[in-house]
């Protein structure tokens, strides 16, 4: 087990270090191939050519490239200090960018906002698991029956509606005509039953997607569990039920939930752009979605790089807990 998970971390360092540069890549090297000048994407196309120039200067857009891709790794680990044209700009670590449009760094940005898609995401995390694979666990073992048929129309509605359709469907039913909620967001350190309050209706409506897709794979996999040998097995030594269910059908089953549940949960961390629009809720999405309308380079590249963690991050739990429900990975 040990020397799984010393792989497991090994493998997430190398990672780490491929996603960085390929997101270098993407920002810096594929523009400048394609002619377009990186300093202006960083200041806008109506900067003063000055201005452009001292951001070039202090991008250090002249080294080679292998220069400005160390400069950029190291910054995100040891900070760093943008110099030129007399003027000195200081990016403390975790540096993951500076927008000269804005005149801030962009990690603390990002951390201002990365709690309220972090909330977001788990919360409807929680309901679309227990929901999701409760719905499918049943609709697999009463196959074929009224609550099978029920529950995947449900979850074909599910998966067919957009999220900003079922969202502005339940502002106008709950918030605006029943009166239900409040649609304002309320910051948790100001009053948990607030805010608590204001993320009822999205977690409901980002839950309601994700629990329906769930619900059909559970159903698919345990369908599938459910007709191999070592169930027949446990069932014919006389094991009750909920033990066949509960103790191994479960555990094979929990398998591709997991799997999902990594790649799901990491890109939503990066921000739930529909989800944060519809309700107003200042996350990384709303400021992704803001960054792209001014064209503010940095916070666009820093919530990429968030977003590629945040899946890294996701899926190294997720081969973790691989081991604790399955003796086959601690055994190999």
């Amino acid at each position: 087990m040990l020397a799984y998970l010393i792989r497991r971390l090994f493998a997430a360092a190398v990672m780490l270090v491929v996603i960085v540069l390929v997101v270098f890549s993407i920002f810096f090297l594929f523009p400048k191939w394609a002619g377009v000048d990186v300093a202006l994407s960083f200041v806008g196309k109506q900067a003063d050519p000055a201005a452009v120039e001292g951001v070039r200067q202090k991008l250090g857009l002249g080294e080679p490239i292998y220069v400005q891709a160390w400069e950029f790794f190291k910054g995100i680990f040891a900070g760093r200090t943008y110099s030129g044209g007399g003027d000195v700009t200081h990016c403390s670590a975790p540096c993951f960018g500076y927008s000269f449009r804005s005149e801030q760094a962009v990690w603390p940005v990002l951390t201002d906002r990365l709690p309220v898609t972090l909330g977001l995401a788990l919360g409807a995390a929680v309901l679309w698991l227990i929901f999701g694979v409760a719905a499918g666990v049943l609709s697999a073992l009463k196959r074929g029956t009224l609550w099978d048929r029920s529950a995947m129309v449900v979850a074909l509605a599910g998966v067919s509606l957009p999220i900003y359709f079922t969202g502005m469907l339940s502002l106008a039913v709950f918030v605006f005509g029943l009166n239900w909620f409040k649609g304002d967001y309320v910051p948790l350190e100001d009053s948990f039953t607030g805010w608590f309050g204001g993320m009822i209706l999205p977690w409901i409506t980002l839950a309601f997607l994700y629990a329906a897709m769930y619900a059909r794979i559970t159903r698919a996999t345990m369908l599938e569990v459910l007709g191999e040998d070592y169930i027949r097995t446990a069932r014919a030594k006389g094991l009750r039920e909920q033990t066949v269910i509960g103790k191994h059908a479960m555990r094979s089953t929990m398998t591709p939930i997991l799997t999902m549940l990594g790649m799901d949960l990491g890109a939503l961390i990066g921000g739930a752009i529909l989800t944060e629009t519809t309700f107003s809720l200042p996350g990384l999405g709303q400021a992704v979605l803001n960054a792209i309308r001014t064209q503010d380079l940095p916070i666009i590249l820093g919530v990429v790089l968030i977003t590629s963690l945040a899946v890294l991050i996701a899926n190294l739990v997720v081969d973790v807990l691989y081991a604790v429900i399955d003796p086959r990975v601690r055994l190999s």
